[in-house]
């Protein structure tokens, strides 16, 4: 009896343990997810506004928001830094806003793009759709509202079969599972925890993310997954995508977990 009541208890003690692991990671994951903002890049003359409009994005520290009045400062910031949306206006000192945009476009910049304008004709309308916009929104507008509709773009565009990322000197591809170097005409085929992996990461901006948060996002809280499964996965892809892996430039340890170098 004393023996089966013993197995009993330790087989209570084991999932009482791996019950805590698992209370664990998601903790960790979810503070590591919360300090992974999204970066917006908001385009606007108007000083009142654009203020305004960061501190509603900053608020609830969902987002980290870099902002700039002219076209010229905005093309200067998407060749410095990657952005997960725009809010762009159309009326810019030195460019037309819509022109800006096909020129992002041209540029292989496919983030949502949200216009902000006080033309409210149905041809103002269709030309900034045409240009590449995602949406075309009219001056006043409630920013709780605008605020809804820049969320629904951005969990679209991250869902999309054909979005495609800029990571170093690649253009990443998670829905075919590809990164491609044109300069090098290198094509690297990915497994799927390998996409999933850098695909956490790049929305990570630049945070370096724990590894438990990792193995949470990637493999779920599987308690036979260990950090070890991590490290030999990102081992691998440093081997295909890195010119020296044993100094890696784009995937890069930091303490506690990985980054992503733009």
């Amino acid at each position: 009896m004393a023996s089966a009541r013993d197995a009993n208890n330790g087989a209570g003690t084991k999932w009482c343990h791996l019950h805590d692991m698992v209370i664990q990671r998601r903790q960790t994951h979810l503070r590591d997810f919360m300090q992974a903002n999204r970066r917006i890049l908001i385009v606007d003359d108007d000083n009142a506004l654009r203020e305004s409009l960061v501190e509603q994005l900053k608020r609830d520290g969902e987002f980290d928001v870099v902002e700039c009045e002219t076209a010229t400062m905005a093309l200067d910031a998407v060749r410095r830094e990657r952005f997960d949306a725009m809010l762009l206006d159309v009326g810019l000192p030195d460019m037309d806003g819509r022109d800006l945009c096909r020129q992002f476009r041209r540029d292989a910049i496919n983030v949502p793009i949200v216009m902000l304008t006080a033309a409210d004709s149905e041809g103002d309308t269709v030309e900034g759709l045409d240009a590449g916009a995602n949406d075309y929104v009219t001056k006043p507008f409630r920013l709780n509202v605008l605020l809804a509709r820049l969320r629904a773009h951005m969990r679209q565009s991250e869902h999309r079969d054909d979005a495609v990322f800029s990571i170093g000197p690649y253009a990443f591809q998670p829905g075919a599972k590809l990164m491609t170097d044109p300069a090098r005409r290198k094509k690297v085929r990915l497994t799927e925890k390998e996409t999933a992996i850098l695909r956490y990461l790049y929305h990570a901006g630049d945070r370096a993310i724990g590894r438990s948060t990792l193995l949470g996002e990637v493999w779920g809280y599987n308690a036979g997954v260990t950090t070890h499964t991590l490290e030999t996965h990102v081992y691998r892809l440093r081997q295909k995508i890195e010119r020296d892996p044993a100094n890696a430039e784009i995937l890069v340890t930091e303490p506690g977990g990985y980054r992503l170098n733009p």
